[in-house]
């Protein structure tokens, strides 16, 4: 019972990847980086296998922990939380460039609480023991900000480019 999780996102995976195959998109091999990115973080955020600095383990049975007011922003854990979901803002950004700041930070608040929300249901039915935590919430939406400006910056570059090549081409 507590592996449905990962059988469900291995199976979402295979799905995709397939989808990928059929369709043949021009960056196949960009396709596949973000499923294999998605695959990864869903695994690691949605089963008892747990992350913490280079160690893999496997939590034990449990319902998790709840923490909604104790904020500890200076730690290692938030720090990985940040760099975790960083190419989720430069995904979220890449595929929605009008997306303005503020929408990259409030959609990374939204999936923060949504990740932290279905850990803590999936904690109760799967005994998956992933603890809900209000840091989480605030790492992941900084990660996602951090990306997205990380790559608003870089098609801000590309559009100066261009238009300097633009430029003196016409001249």
């Amino acid at each position: 019972m507590r592996w449905e999780p990962l059988l469900f996102i291995f199976l979402i995976a295979g799905l995709i990847a397939l989808a990928i195959i059929a369709i043949g998109p021009k960056r196949r091999w960009l396709a596949f980086l973000i499923l294999g990115y998605c695959t990864s973080l869903a695994t690691i955020l949605f089963t008892p296998i747990s992350v913490s600095g280079t160690a893999l383990y496997l939590m034990p049975l449990g319902t998790g922990q709840v923490n909604l007011t104790r904020l500890a922003l200076a730690n290692l854990g938030f720090l990985e939380n940040i760099i975790l979901t960083i190419p989720l803002g430069l995904i979220l950004k890449a595929t929605l460039p009008k997306l303005p700041l503020l929408g990259v930070a409030l959609t990374g608040l939204f999936i923060g609480s949504g990740i932290e929300t279905t850990q803590y249901f999936l904690s109760h039915d799967f005994l998956i023991n992933r603890s809900s935590d209000i840091n989480d919430v605030l790492a992941n939406a900084l990660g996602i900000l951090i990306g997205g400006i990380l790559m608003a910056s870089y098609q801000r570059i590309q559009l100066v480019h261009h238009k300097r090549a633009a430029r003196q081409l016409a001249s």
